[in-house]
């Protein structure tokens, strides 16, 4: 079994990682900035700074591959000047490290496995973004952009590269999934602006499964979309949840544009943003996901 060093490893995708990686038998590196003691003999804690360019060496040498996931949460807090410059140097800082670690500092890492965004993507176009499409020149655009390449250089040092552009992950633990569900419990179904822009989500055993395949599978390199093979609209997913949670003792209330903008500032520009990714890619290099659809992952998230 291998040891992976996983940055980001407290987020919902990093938690949820660890423990599915565990009961898979492999050891676990958390990069952490603070000091912490495990409680699971298959997990250990070093630290790292990326603001001040600090990392335990130990963790780099020990490490098989590396799970890039940290960084600053996209929707966390409004969207101020210093929130912006916060999530896009999170991300880029965090790379910058690893590249500077893993040049100077004897290791036998095999591959390096990064998270990105769909957010590289611009407003649906007519057909579905694929990995070869430009990013974006708004805000997550250009970050997903900075993202990718900050961490680009370590295919110089002869090391497989895979970043993972993720949609919307649709967990319990997860917060955009339980303010999905927040009003629904109150018989509320609340549709954003049209309702009709495409949210490409993805179930998060999907994706811990998509960064499983990429450690797994050495051919894998390069960009792959993240998400579902059926994405579905902001109404057909508000809807759906609704009827899973309350049957049809429920209604459905329109929250307008200009209302979001006022509560959410220029971040509403992307819970209106309609973004169709394909998965072809994924899918055509071995990966099987095990909820296609949303009623598939419904049915598992809401039992």
């Amino acid at each position: 079994m291998a040891t992976i060093c996983i940055t980001g490893g407290t987020g919902l995708i990093g938690k949820a990682l660890t423990h599915y990686l565990i009961a898979k038998g492999h050891a676990i590196i958390v990069l952490s900035r603070a000091e912490k003691n495990s409680l699971h003999n298959s997990i250990t804690y070093r630290q790292w700074n990326p603001e001040k360019g600090m990392i335990d060496e130990a963790a780099i040498s020990a490490a098989d591959y590396i799970v890039h996931l940290a960084g600053a949460g996209v929707a966390d807090k409004r969207w101020s000047k210093k929130r912006k410059e916060e999530i896009k140097q999170s991300r880029v800082q965090s790379s910058a490290l690893l590249v500077d670690a893993l040049t100077r500092i004897p290791n036998k890492v095999q591959a390096v496995i990064s998270a990105s965004g769909i957010g590289w993507y611009g407003p649906d176009k007519g057909t579905a973004f694929t990995e070869t499409d430009q990013h974006s020149n708004d805000f997550l655009g250009t970050t997903c952009f900075e993202w990718e390449s900050s961490i680009e250089p370590v295919t110089q040092l002869g090391i497989r590269l895979v970043k993972l552009r993720t949609g919307i992950v649709l967990s319990n633990e997860g917060a955009a999934f339980t303010e999905f569900k927040r009003p629904i419990q109150f018989g509320f179904a609340t549709i954003l602006g049209s309702g009709k822009q495409i949210i490409s989500w993805v179930h998060v055993l999907d994706l811990v499964r998509m960064y499983e395949y990429a450690i797994e599978n050495k051919q894998l390199a390069g960009v792959f979309n993240a998400a579902a093979p059926n994405p579905v609209s902001n109404q057909e997913l508000i809807v759906a949840i609704a009827k899973k949670i309350k049957g049809n003792a429920f209604i459905t209330i329109p929250v307008p544009a200009f209302a979001l903008k006022l509560v959410l500032g220029e971040m509403s520009i992307e819970v209106l943003k309609s973004t169709y990714v394909s998965a072809d890619k994924i899918r055509q290099n071995g990966f099987s996901f095990l909820y296609p659809t949303i009623d598939a992952a419904l049915n598992e998230l809401i039992a």
